[in-house]
């Protein structure tokens, strides 16, 4: 019976490896569309801090291949060391209209949905292209976020994120376990009930989609705002659009020990937000439950059928979702690293099973009722 049970991470991987087959063939037609749709757009940025290359950054939303749009930054005060650099890049591209906004005028524990509300007050235009501020685009970004929007039945546009250069291994290990781990999941969750969530380095919508739902202002409070703007966008009868595209974004971390907060940061407000997919979980991480087969019965064909058998899809997965979906390089030089994310995985999500807190650009809040609260509010 254990051994039944021990073979269920088996079936989600097959799963993954179906719905990242049809996923990619189905829309690899759609990574090159264009066309002639192309609306007044405003990006906005919203901005805390000084992410590593900010420059580069900020600059490639400047340099884009588009007729017509503006890019709004807010940021807290003039004193936030990503001051000067917005500064600068108001110099030195005097043809891109760029608006730096100050304060978020909002009282609010979520900062990033508090200046999302300002800067959608200030925006120009009734397209609007939220994005992170670690993130890196190529010319074509507007192009192709904003295109299906064009279809009505469009509400939301999201798209897939990956590393702009990879440094040290433990960069390679994000990178791993994104492509083996984070973007399957996703998929599968498509397959299953659609695309119901966005993804936060970019989200493509408009003023009207936002204000269905009682706009950023209705969130501003709660964590996970990305997966909150797809959630509600679809919950109105739109569709939420993945595309096959790519952008980059640039490590914050350097150590093993940051990236094991950033990701428990993360998987804790899935917790607090999703509880039982959350527990559901336990049924995709197959290295533990092929330890304990093996343990159980420590035979040759056990070794073969369940770590053998692991290795195998893993390795298949990624390679399918890495190499053939979204075209990266060197993902077979990766390959030995994923038992190595699963191990870690394994650990971050029991460790978020102890956590009632979060840790995010250098303040602390509690997660109470599916809400940030600071602690000094408790």
């Amino acid at each position: 019976m254990f051994l039944g049970i021990a073979a269920i991470p088996f079936i989600y991987y097959a799963l993954a490896i179906f719905s990242s087959l049809r996923f990619f063939g189905a829309t690899r037609a759609k990574a090159d569309r264009t066309g002639a749709f192309l609306p007044p757009v405003s990006n906005l940025k919203p901005v805390r801090g000084l992410d590593p290359e900010a420059y580069e950054n900020f600059a490639s939303f400047c340099r884009q291949d588009y007729p017509n749009y503006e890019v709004l930054f807010c940021i807290g005060d003039t004193s936030d060391p990503a001051f000067p650099v917005l500064q600068q890049i108001v110099r030195d591209f005097p043809d891109c209209q760029i608006r730096i906004v100050i304060g978020s005028g909002r009282n609010a524990t979520n900062d990033k949905v508090a200046k999302l509300t300002r800067l959608v007050e200030e925006a120009s235009h009734e397209y609007l292209v939220i994005s992170d501020s670690d993130v890196r685009v190529a010319p074509d970004y507007l192009r192709k976020v904003v295109a299906p929007l064009e279809d009505p039945k469009t509400g939301a546009v999201t798209c897939f994120y990956v590393p702009i250069k990879e440094s040290t291994w433990v960069q390679r290990l994000q990178d791993i376990g994104m492509l083996s781990d984070f973007y399957p999941g996703i998929l599968v969750a498509k397959q299953l009930d659609g695309v119901k969530f966005a993804l936060g380095p970019t989200i493509a919508t408009t003023r009207t989609r936002l204000e269905a739902f009682g706009g950023y202002a209705s969130i501003e409070n709660r964590p996970a705002d990305d997966l909150l703007v797809g959630r509600l966008i679809a919950e109105q009868g739109h569709e939420v659009e993945l595309l096959p595209y790519t952008i980059s974004t640039v490590a914050d971390y350097q150590s093993l020990n940051e990236l094991f907060h950033k990701r428990l940061r993360w998987i804790t407000v899935m917790r607090h937000m999703r509880p039982w997919g959350h527990l559901g979980l336990i049924f995709t991480l197959g290295l533990p439950w092929a330890i304990l087969a093996v343990a159980l019965l420590p035979t040759i064909m056990v070794a073969a059928i369940y770590l053998g058998g692991y290795l195998v899809v893993r390795a298949v997965l990624t390679v399918l979702v890495g190499s053939w979906g979204l075209k990266q390089p060197g993902i077979w030089k990766k390959l030995a690293l994923i038992p190595l994310w699963d191990g870690m995985a394994s650990l971050i999500w029991l460790t978020s099973f102890t956590r009632r807190t979060i840790r995010w650009r250098g303040q602390n809040y509690l997660m109470r009722d599916g809400e940030l609260v600071l602690p000094l509010e408790v």
